[in-house]
């Protein structure tokens, strides 16, 4: 292929166009502008001193953005146009489409897109489940039996027989509702009875989970769905097949493969990296790979190898879900989120970056190219041109993990120290705050914490997540909106790239009940917890499904009912897309930090912020404020709080 496509495969070094000079002053103020965290800030500054160029620097090149595109209102889905909307004698397109059908088309394929996505993540995981249960991937036996019976139970599976027919049998039934034609799933019936009459009401029942995606794919079709009412509810229906399907088969599964999630602390941002070890960063989404880049890290030979280098050892650090996922159950360091992936690079002190899938820069391996980082992608599903590609698979993942890592380590002497920043004082970070975790927190049950929600100790309860985005400075959405919560005794649960916005923030160390309003800061200190709690990575937000559900399961009462909302700050992906929907799907209304690209159309606009909440009891809001997006999720709970006479 490299003969045959060699533009596509060669690669130089990443600088932005003409090497901008800054005097110091603009440069701090760019600095500051871009970044909260000071380590990014640090690197930041090396990043524009070296001349390499970063996501910021290609956001400022593409602006300003056309408005058709970020109005939703351009339509590619045909080859009769492509169409945009603009008014006056042009308000169809070729087909007679207009603007509220466009937006509603476009909308439900980024859902689709993300339903997919955290769906096939999960396929993934059940898959090694699978092979490991039935003797062709023996390097991934089952973590934890007993979560391993309880999920066999629910599916109704006889758990009789051995630990591996079991994982075997509940995988199958897993792998069924991908196209099942039962037409249901099994999980989500975890919600309280009077919430499934809401979703079976407002026809939002997922039937199956790729069938759900298909009918998406097919009514954004030409001449397929034409009322945009219908397009966007096949959204929501799509995001509950991921929410309680793809994405919590994927939870589940990867607790059951690698084990529950338990509390412990370890260490957040950039510092995590060492100067005298061999780095490695572990980034992507999908544990299968990193659990075994752990294990191959402690193999002796692997340490006698990096020993002889010069090196003291193995350092893996974590970028994005895959460092989450590594963070909350092996306390493996996490280097930092969505927007400090170039800059994990840029310190020059990383000799590897291995990805998987989703959430990767297509630029790494220019960055890479900069310094001495080799880059290694390792799916089938997420080549990347420039990468080094060793594919793994449930079969081999052990020996290719020791493979990459024996390249990693025969790097390290090509490391130029000149080069090489490591910003120091990583963070403490609380992590691992599983419901199960919880629970055993709080002495087995989570009846602690409804008593004090109903007591007012704790008002009610946001969950933060979501990616980081260029349009809005990094982590600064996440961390300004927890720190006005809990100031206001509103408990945070936090998962992917906005937990880790947190930690580098303190906001995960047992400290911050000092920034908590009275209650909480009573509540929390009393058990020697953070006001806000890390629960995983992205497709972790099925933990926070989870822990609603239960929840209003013991109150008896609908989700919709509870004191809870849903945050989204600094959101960027398409999977984000399908998380919000899911949520206000499920009962949990959510803010949003970014305006979805739906501003050209006031029918969907209206029916996202408006209407639908006379059908699913829950709705959107935007508000890029974290101030006045506090003060909406504030009064939302009071509101809740009162309807049912807390």
């Amino acid at each position: 292929m490299a003969d045959e496509y060699p533009e596509i495969l060669s690669v130089e070094c990443l600088r932005r166009p003409s090497k901008q000079e800054y005097t110091k002053e603009e440069m701090d103020q760019k600095v500051e502008e871009r970044t909260i965290d000071r380590t990014s800030q640090i690197v930041l500054r090396k990043a524009m001193e070296d001349g390499t160029d970063t996501v910021w620097d290609r956001l400022e090149r593409q602006t300003p953005h056309c408005k058709f595109c970020s109005e939703g209102v351009s339509c590619q889905r045909c080859a009769m146009g492509p169409c945009r909307i603009m008014g006056g004698d042009r308000t169809r397109g070729v087909c007679g489409n207009d603007a509220h059908l466009i937006v509603a088309r476009n909308l439900l394929d980024w859902v689709a897109m993300g339903a997919a996505a955290h769906s096939d993540h999960g396929r993934d995981v059940v898959e090694a489940v699978l092979k490991g249960a039935t003797g062709g991937a023996p390097d991934y036996p089952v973590g934890d039996v007993e979560k391993l019976n309880r999920l066999a139970k629910e599916y109704g599976i006889d758990t009789g027989g051995t630990t591996q027919q079991t994982a075997e049998r509940l995988a199958l039934a897993m792998l069924d509702e991908f196209g099942t034609v039962r037409g249901e799933l099994q999980m989500i019936k975890r919600v309280p009875a009077a919430s499934l009459e809401v979703y079976k009401k407002a026809d939002i029942m997922p039937r199956g989970i790729d069938r759900e995606v298909v009918e998406a794919m097919h009514r954004i079709h030409m001449g397929v769905g034409n009322d945009p009412y219908g397009v966007v509810m096949q959204g929501f229906r799509a995001s509950m097949s991921d929410g309680w399907g793809g994405s919590m088969q994927a939870m589940e599964m990867s607790d059951v493969l690698f084990g529950t999630p338990e509390i412990k602390t370890s260490r957040v941002n950039l510092g995590v990296l060492k100067k005298d070890h061999v780095n490695v960063a572990l980034h992507g989404h999908n544990p299968v790979l990193s659990e075994m880049l752990v294990k191959a890290a402690a193999d002796p030979d692997i340490v006698a190898r990096a020993k002889k280098v010069g090196a003291a050892g193995i350092n893996l650090v974590g970028l994005c879900c895959t460092g989450n996922e590594l963070l909350m159950r092996k306390g493996v360091p996490q280097a930092g989120n969505h927007l400090d992936q170039e800059l994990t690079i840029i310190t020059g002190a990383l000799e590897a970056m291995i990805v998987d899938y989703q959430c990767i820069f297509p630029s790494l391996p220019f960055t890479a190219a900069c310094y001495h980082t080799i880059i290694f992608s390792t799916s089938p599903k997420g080549t990347m041109a420039g990468s080094e590609y060793v594919e793994v698979s449930p079969e081999n993942a052990y020996q290719q993990s020791k493979l990459m890592l024996e390249r990693a380590i025969d790097n390290y002497p090509n490391r130029n120290e000149q080069k090489v920043l490591i910003p120091d004082e990583p963070v403490e970070s609380m992590v691992g705050f599983s419901v199960e975790a919880i629970k055993k927190a709080l002495g087995g049950s989570l009846k602690p914490l409804l008593d004090a929600i109903v007591s007012g100790k704790i008002r009610g309860a946001v969950g933060i997540v979501g990616c980081n985005n260029p349009h809005i400075r990094h982590d600064y959405g996440h961390v300004e909106l927890a720190k006005r919560l809990i100031k206001r005794d509103i408990l945070v649960v936090e998962t992917g790239c906005a937990s880790i916005a947190s930690g580098k923030a303190g906001l995960l160390k047992p400290s911050a009940i000092e920034m908590a309003g009275k209650g909480l800061k009573e509540v929390c200190g009393s058990l020697g917890i953070p006001p806000v709690l890390h629960m995983g990575s992205c497709v972790d937000n099925t933990r926070i499904l989870n822990l609603v559900a239960e929840l209003a399961s013991m109150a008896g009462v609908r989700i919709d009912q509870l004191p809870v909302a849903g945050a989204a700050p600094e959101w960027y992906s398409p999977k984000a897309v399908s998380i919000a929907e899911y949520f206000v799907g499920t009962g949990v209304s959510t803010l949003l930090g970014v305006m979805p690209r739906i501003g050209g159309s006031p029918f969907v606009t209206k029916m996202l912020t408006d209407d639908i909440e006379h059908l699913l009891n829950a709705k959107f809001w935007v508000e890029p404020d974290p101030s006045k997006a506090c003060a909406i999720l504030f009064d939302h709970i009071e509101q809740k709080r009162q309807a049912l006479g807390m």
